[in-house]
């Protein structure tokens, strides 16, 4: 932790929270800092980036790139307006795998010399670009590489339709360098037209304001007006068609999955009337959503304006929507106000997943609510067994220097930064916090922030020399110490508990069949299978699935859950369904579990690597860096 952090919150050398009287004024050897001097240290230094924006910085985007599927490459070029702060003679971007042909300078689009640096796998290579003290524009021209991590091309029968291929980006955390060259880092926000060419029986979309059916020609034109950071950066290109539900929202699809989606996501209307009603205006125009094919990685991606989304959310019973909640939260959390690097990363996903349930409170009531957080400690106590009690990677500030910042989105950022918010909503009362959370958005709206200034915040409007209160937030317990604090109060569920007696009832010996399950939804039922014992027998594992039908539910959540139990068993009964799953879902969320599981036996490894042999072609890359490493 660094001085001015422990003056700002009167900790003392040992962490002890002491309310010290500490000035923040600048030495006098300080104030004869140079101009240079001075930017650089306004700007977060992110590790994960080589751009320079205390130097030289992009403000503005126009794209221009063309879409080729029968190469898997885009081509074209980035034109960016700048801002040179220092007039340094060069600006740095950031890249990876690409193919920079050409740089120019100016609207004369004089052509400069540009050279790529050293790098490495992760982070790419610095583009360095020569620029002259009044350069306001550079030009980049450059394509893609077949293999482009954040591009995931799908051929037709990887599609619902099965006629046309499908192309979409994943750029968080640092992949969007891999299909543009770009300033590569949260804490800097752009601005962005773009022009993509598709072949003309597609349509393109992107995280900015989209067209809503197909025109003749290929030809899309898109304007972000809103300043964004660079993993929002996002575009898909596929047969897709619309479906308005609400005056400020609609869903994209295929046409064979429209209907479905319509009907899973009926309520996104109501959800984003429970978001501004908590925490202020909605500052995006529209909130649509993206279905995407069941490769995608993530449950969702909270790309500004258009949200990409799974399609192993599509439960038939809206069970599933809380990530739909999650993913507009990010509208506030992360896309309003963002991470500055990715050490902070809990400042994005802990405040998004206490919004959510918030807004699923709003909706469906508190023990709705409560399910949902008795899940997610469930979810962060696996996370914290995984990385190991003590490990540094269980701090909500990380240190991700090195490595490769996918590393740190974990249940950490999201769970133990969920629960720290609502140990201060604990302390300081709901309607007080609240008011807080309100004064933040509207206080760091597009900007970056980090963790230090988070807290000074916290200090300065919650906190205010109250000794007490401050122990009792306890921010070196949450903020940088690892594990969860002593003084955790762990969730609990009233509709959960009349699962456990369900469960009790089973154990006793009474027919699965005879459990009162009618009015369960999916987190009941999520919650009864991870109880469930490590070892069963063959009886108890087909006893259950007939009364249940477990191995053929259409829900991703309970059927991810029921597998382990099958491999651990050696259910064979739930093969086949568990080759299908694996085989056509990408979400790494379920794959790494149940990778995991099968290769704990000789037999069940080599089970794994066959179905993951014929797979892997159907994953991210995202998924595939993890997967790979995992399977070696």
């Amino acid at each position: 932790m660094n001085v001015y952090l422990r003056c700002i919150l009167g900790l003392g050398v040992a962490g002890s929270l002491q309310l010290a009287s500490c000035s923040t004024q600048p030495a006098k050897d300080d104030l004869s800092m140079t101009k240079e001097q001075s930017a650089a240290e306004a700007a977060p230094v992110d590790v994960h980036s080589y751009a320079k924006p205390a130097e030289a910085v992009a403000k503005h985007l126009d794209l221009d790139i063309a879409v080729d599927f029968e190469q898997k490459v885009l081509s074209g070029q980035a034109a960016y307006h700048i801002e040179n702060k220092t007039g340094t003679d060069e600006i740095i971007f950031d890249t990876r795998n690409l193919q920079v042909e050409k740089v120019l300078l100016g609207e004369e689009m004089e052509e400069t010399t540009f050279r790529l640096g050293e790098g490495n796998q992760t982070l790419g290579q610095p583009l360095i670009v020569k620029i002259k003290p009044d350069t306001k524009k550079v030009t980049i021209q450059y394509k893609t590489s077949p293999d482009a991590a954040a591009l995931q091309w799908l051929n037709p029968q990887q599609t619902a339709g099965k006629q046309h291929p499908f192309l979409f980006t994943q750029s968080q955390a640092i992949l969007a360098r891999t299909w543009i060259p770009i300033q590569d880092s949260p804490g800097i926000r752009i601005t962005y037209n773009a022009n993509i060419k598709v072949p003309k029986e597609l349509l393109a979309v992107m995280s900015a304001e989209n067209p809503v059916k197909k025109n003749d020609t290929g030809n899309y034109s898109f304007e972000m007006k809103q300043p964004i950071p660079s993993y929002l950066m996002a575009l898909s290109v596929g047969d897709m068609t619309f479906r308005e539900i609400g005056e400020k929202t609609g869903i994209y699809a295929e046409p064979e999955t429209i209907e479905a989606a319509a009907y899973e996501f009926a309520e996104m209307d109501k959800m984003l009337v429970a978001a501004e009603k908590l925490y202020g205006k909605y500052r995006w125009d529209r909130y649509d959503l993206l279905v995407l094919p069941p490769s995608f990685p993530f449950g969702g991606m909270e790309n500004p304006r258009l949200t990409f989304v799974t399609p192993t959310v599509l439960a038939k019973d809206r069970s599933l929507t809380s990530l739909i909640a999650h993913e507009l939260a990010h509208s506030w959390s992360g896309n309003l106000v963002t991470n500055g690097t990715w050490n902070d990363f809990w400042l994005n996903e802990g405040f998004t997943v206490y919004f959510e349930r918030r807004i699923m409170e709003e909706l469906y009531g508190k023990e709705y609510a409560d399910m949902l957080n008795v899940l997610g400690h469930q979810d962060l106590t696996n996370t914290i067994n995984d990385l190991g009690a003590g490990s540094e990677d269980t701090r909500l500030k990380l240190d991700l220097e090195g490595r490769d910042p996918d590393e740190g989105l974990t249940d950490i950022a999201y769970e133990k930064g969920n629960f720290f918010l609502r140990n201060i909503e604990r302390a300081v009362g709901r309607e007080k916090f609240d008011a807080f959370l309100n004064k933040y958005f509207s206080t760091f709206a597009f900007q970056s922030t980090n963790t230090d200034k988070f807290l000074d915040f916290l200090r300065t409007e919650l906190i205010k020399g109250d000794e007490e209160l401050a122990k009792e937030i306890n921010v070196e317990g949450w903020v940088f110490s690892p594990d969860l604090p002593a003084d955790f109060v762990q969730p609990t569920s009233s509709r959960f508990a009349k699962v456990e007696e369900a469960y009790k009832s089973w154990q006793s010996g009474k027919p699965a069949a005879q459990l009162n399950t009618k009015e369960w939804s999916s987190h009941e039922w999520l919650h009864f299978i991870r109880m469930l014992p490590e070892q069963m027998t063959q009886q108890q594992l087909a006893e259950l699935d007939k009364a249940f039908n477990f191995t053929n539910s259409g829900n991703s959540e309970v059927l991810a859950a029921w597998f382990l139990h099958a491999i651990r068993n050696n259910y064979t009964t739930a093969d086949k369904a568990l080759e299908t799953f694996l085989t056509n879902v990408g979400r790494r969320k379920f794959l790494v579990p149940i990778y995991k599981e099968l290769i704990q036996t000789p037999e069940g490894k080599k089970k794994a690597l066959a179905i993951y042999a014929n797979a892997r072609p159907n994953y991210h890359a995202v998924s595939t860096v993890t997967l790979d490493e995992l399977l070696k």
